[in-house]
């Protein structure tokens, strides 16, 4: 119904919860951009945007609206053994949203999603076996699984679990109670049930058709 120039190129979108505003991830030039919804027309005003880190690539909104967390992978998109961040932008405080804190994630996180409970916060880490040359330093660095304890946009992080074949999607169930993390080279998704703050493996794995590079779960 409509095509709207954002004069750059963009690698994720997140919609708030009440569907006024969409965040877009401007890769290339390091920003994040800020669509106006007004029902079925939206608009783009680039002195909204917000500079951010190095090469943000993914982006999700808590459940209340009240931020939003992306993710960075740094180094134009792929690990390279050191650590990357994940941004905070604020909200809820007045009608132009910014950037808020920072937190390290590790290296290369480039899936990310928060809990439709908003408790929890997962971002994959790329990992240096499945990317990086078999010479390089970080070589046998595995990737990740990260789980963060989210308190209103603080995310402390909790737990990590180590993952083969380039984990790049991540997506929870509309409860909350499972997280789904697919495996590019493997092309398999892989199931964790949630328990309290904490990811426990159920062994499930799906088998997929094809490389699976992104996931969306849960209608907002």
């Amino acid at each position: 119904v409509q095509t709207v120039s954002v004069n750059d190129e963009v690698a994720a979108v997140a919609i708030t919860p009440d569907e006024r505003r969409a965040l877009i991830v401007k890769n290339s030039s390091n920003k994040i951009g800020v669509l106006s919804i007004n029902d079925a027309h939206v608009t783009y005003d680039a002195s909204y945007d917000m500079p951010v880190g190095q090469f943000p690539y993914n982006i999700d909104v808590s459940p209340d609206g009240s931020y939003a967390v992306v993710a960075h992978t740094g180094n134009n998109g792929y690990a390279d053994g050191h650590a990357d961040s994940l941004v905070v932008i604020r909200l809820d405080s007045g009608p132009r949203p910014f950037v808020e804190n920072y937190f390290t994630a590790g290296d290369a996180p480039e899936g990310f999603a928060i809990s439709p409970r908003g408790d929890i916060a997962i971002a994959l880490l790329l990992g240096g076996d499945s990317i990086l040359p078999t010479g390089h330093w970080a070589h046998k660095t595995p990737g990740q699984i990260v789980v963060f304890k989210t308190n209103n946009g603080n995310l402390q992080k909790i737990q990590k679990i180590s993952i083969t074949g380039l984990p790049e999607g991540v997506a929870f169930s509309g409860n909350g109670d499972y997280v789904y993390v697919s495996s590019f080279k493997e092309k398999v998704l892989r199931v964790y049930q949630v328990e309290g703050h904490f990811l426990i493996d159920t062994g499930t794995r799906v088998d997929l058709p094809g490389t699976p590079a992104s996931m969306r779960g849960r209608a907002r």
